[in-house]
This record gives structure tokens, sequence and C-alpha cells, in this order.
């Protein structure tokens, strides 16, 4: 693998490029988290990742740090840095929170949506059906992941987005786990109308019920997260 660089790096030595260089690594360390590559409890090793991306260690335990207060890998005294173990009891609390956000951000852009965003809105749902017929998992994830990223536009709150995007991260695995197609295709099928009821709503710009949709939506995502638990 060629060294890793970033366009703000200049100098080695220089306190600037080393945390351009920090950023850059948390970045690409964060990939492979959120894509699977590293399962929850797994331990980040720094030399791998010094050697990997073949940088020093410094912007490597910077690019941890951050990992840390993005709440993705936890820091445990004596032992290491860890990728963060989120509990079922602790997903199903952010569940919680997440649609308290999201039915916001269905409300907000049911009234500042603009007219190209129902297009792509009603495209994405269009996509995710035929990834659903295709049994592609991975298609279907990102589109899923790209709907909701685009409400949270919509809805031209900023607040709201990044305040939202910091919980989709740490459910992350729960619900890339959720969603195999292979094993929940008829889960993806109601989740998909669950889409298209949203995306109506917001069209017909209809505040209260955009407001339920997207609450119910992300409600009916926790319940069909805990079905496999209860069948334990």
């Amino acid at each position: 693998m060629k060294p890793l660089a970033t366009s703000d790096v200049t100098s080695k030595g220089q306190p600037f490029g080393v945390r351009s260089l920090a950023m850059a690594l948390r970045t690409e360390i964060e990939k492979m988290i959120l894509q699977g590559g590293m399962p929850m409890g797994e331990r980040l090793n720094e030399n791998y990742f010094a050697e990997k991306f073949q940088v020093s260690r410094g912007p490597v335990r910077e690019a941890f740090r951050a990992l840390v207060e993005a709440g993705l890998v936890e820091f445990i005294p004596n032992r290491g840095v860890f990728v963060r173990q989120v509990s079922l009891e602790q997903a199903l609390a952010a569940y919680e929170v997440r649609a308290a956000l999201f039915s916001m951000a269905g409300r907000l852009a049911a009234t500042r949506r603009r007219k190209e965003e129902i297009a792509r809105f009603r495209g994405l749902v269009h996509d995710m059906d035929e990834a659903i017929e295709r049994n592609d998992s991975e298609g279907y994830y990102k589109l899923n992941l790209d709907l909701h990223s685009a409400v949270m536009e919509a809805a031209r709150n900023e607040r709201l987005a990044s305040t939202y995007q910091g919980l989709i991260k740490e459910l992350h695995l729960f619900r890339a786990k959720n969603l195999r197609l292979t094993d929940h295709a008829d889960h993806a099928r109601i989740s998909n109308r669950e889409h298209a009821a949203m995306v109506e709503a917001i069209a017909a710009g209809d505040e209260m019920r955009a407001y339920q949709a997207h609450f119910d939506h992300v409600m009916n995502a926790r319940d069909r997260l805990t079905e496999p638990f209860r069948e334990i």
C-alpha cells in the first residue's frame, strides 16, 4: 500500500501536517470499522496501522483519540484501544433517541424540501426495491443510508444532522447485521414500503404525516432488530 497522504501534509515535522494525517487515518480506520472489517471488541494495534499506511505511530495515536471521541472505539487502561462493543440495551436506547431526531427531520423536510429532492427520494426507494430483488445486501444498505442522509439534508438543520449522524455510527454494526437480505428479505421489503410512505408524506408537504411516518419507521426498525434475540 502507498503511504497515506493528504493535501494538507507539507512536512512530517509540522503539527498541522500531523493533525491532517491523523484525520485522514481516522477516516480510513473508521471506514474499516463501519464496513465490518473490524468487529466489535477487536483490539486496534498501533504498529499494524503504522505499517499498513506507512506512517509513524504518532498520527495513529491521534486517530485513535479521535475515534474514541466519536464513540466508535474505547480505551481500556493497561489493555489498549478496542472497537466499541454496544450492548443490545444501549442499541435499543439509541433507537429511541434516533426516532425522536429522525421524526423531527421528516417534519422539517416536509416544509423545506426542494422539487429535485423529491425525485431523488423516489429514485432511491426504487433502487432499493431492485437491490432487494437482487439480494444485494451491500447495495441496499448503502442506498438506505443515502435516503436517510438525504432526508436529513432536506431538513436544513445542521445541528440536527450532526447529532443524528453520530448516533447512526454507534448503531451501524447492529443495523448492518440486521439488514442482511439473505436472512431478512421480508424485513427489507417492509422497511422500503415505510421509506415510500415517508417520501410521499414529505412530497405532500404534510408535516404531521411525515413526522409519524419517520417515527414509526425507526421504531419498527428497532423491533425488527430485536426479533432474532426474542427467538433465542
